[in-house]
């Protein structure tokens, strides 16, 4: 057993990361869909995200990504293997899928 003390010590909350942080992506990697609460100024709010699970770490998947991806695949569906690029901040944010040959 460990102390209160010690076990404050070692916590590291819970972080999604975000696809862009992968270098290659494998378009046969599963993806979850994943629940968590946003507290927007004391109120809980539910944010549902589809993530891809990689060594323990959870990794959004933004669905502009998704839409991307689909259109990618429809011209090229042999394509085994993607990287994200992301621009902008906030709700500027825009992300560009580059197949990986």
């Amino acid at each position: 057993m460990t102390t209160l003390g010690e076990t404050a010590k070692a916590y590291k909350p819970q972080q999604t990361k975000n696809i862009v942080d992968l270098d290659v992506v494998d378009v046969s990697e599963l993806v979850e869909d994943d629940l968590f609460t946003f507290d927007d100024e004391g109120e809980g709010k539910e944010i549902k995200q589809k993530v891809l699970v990689r060594d323990g770490e959870k990794y959004r998947v933004p669905n502009s990504v998704l839409k991307s991806l689909k259109a990618i695949l429809e011209k090229r569906p042999t394509l085994k293997t993607f990287q994200v690029i992301k621009s902008g901040e906030g709700l500027k944010t825009a992300y560009t899928v580059l197949p990986v040959e």
